[in-house]
């Protein structure tokens, strides 16, 4: 240990050593504290509070199915429609709110030609949402 000497050398390097006894009076005081506050923590009042419900009301929007067989014939949900009377629809569509997701289902001999044009004239009125709909047991083997 270096400790202050009376002898002549002077002896000005510093203390390598830490001390430790401020380190140790900091934690028994920080151990006191915790001792004192910690059944302060678990002390509860107990509170009816009244039961709200917070379910969400989420309203899925519609779909509209979109058909287009072989011969290139354009069927809206089930009924037969001419490609000018498409735009139409597709643009009272885009306007619902929600809009609605389109689902196109083609034929498998459908060229693809005919899907482009329909999903190029269903984006360019608006609708934003546009899926495919396959059977998958009418999947080439």
């Amino acid at each position: 240990m270096a400790f202050g000497s009376l002898e002549g050398e002077e002896d000005n390097a510093p203390l390598a050593e830490i001390n430790m006894v401020p380190l140790i009076d900091v934690m028994l005081v920080l151990l006191v504290i915790f001792i004192v506050t910690a059944p302060m923590l678990t002390h509860a009042v107990k509170v009816d509070l009244p039961k709200a419900s917070s379910a969400l009301n989420i309203t899925k929007p519609d779909h509209v199915q979109l058909a287009i067989d072989a011969e290139n014939h354009l069927f809206w949900n089930g009924a037969a429609v001419e490609m000018d009377a498409l735009k139409s629809r597709l643009k009272d569509a885009a306007a619902v709110q929600p809009q609605p997701e389109l689902h196109i289902r083609a034929d498998r001999t459908t060229p693809y030609e005919k899907v482009a044009q329909v999903m190029s004239l269903a984006a360019s009125e608006g609708l934003s949402k546009i899926g495919f709909v396959t059977d998958p047991a009418l999947a080439a083997p």
